[in-house]
């Protein structure tokens, strides 16, 4: 571990010193993340990229790329682009990356069964803002929004998740 590893502990999540509360998976950590079961899983987790919605925040970090209209995430275990961003309109169930709600205002993306997607293991482990402290997730890592883009604005895409 380094310090700039994003390290998940039952305090929070420790990056360069510092603390950050966070909100992890309603289903806990798992070993054996599976589609739907709401944990969080265990394991080393490289950041592999960054979104943002211009309309919404300045631009966090010189690497993260703008969220459009019509982009979406597949969640579709029967879709060959499983665990993929894709874009509307599309047939297969999806999540949807431009909410009306701000917690995808910023989305830090991990490399969880991606890019060579396994059907079933689980998609879409995001580090993105938290409804409210306390507030599970569906197997995503959020936080508070100030303390999310304080870690945008100095992660790269060699940043690692560990969760123990």
């Amino acid at each position: 571990m380094t310090p700039s590893d994003l390290v998940l502990t039952r305090y929070g999540v420790r990056y360069l010193g510092r603390r950050y509360p966070c909100s992890i998976g309603k289903g806990g950590i798992k070993s054996d993340k599976r589609e739907g079961d709401g944990a969080t899983p265990r394991g080393i987790h490289r950041v592999v990229g960054m979104l943002y919605r211009p309309d919404r925040i300045p631009k966090p970090n010189h690497w993260a790329t703008p969220i459009g209209a019509n982009d979406l995430w597949s969640d579709d275990t029967n879709d060959v682009h499983y665990n993929h961003q894709v874009k509307r309109p599309y047939a297969y169930s999806h999540e949807t990356l431009r909410r009306s709600d701000p917690l995808y205002d910023l989305v830090i993306l991990t490399n969880w069964n991606w890019p060579h997607a396994e059907a079933g293991k689980g998609s879409a482990i995001f580090i993105h803002q938290y409804r409210r402290a306390g507030y599970p997730t569906e197997g995503c890592i959020a936080f508070r929004r100030d303390h999310l883009h304080a870690i945008a604005r100095s992660i790269t895409p060699d940043t690692r998740l560990i969760v123990r």
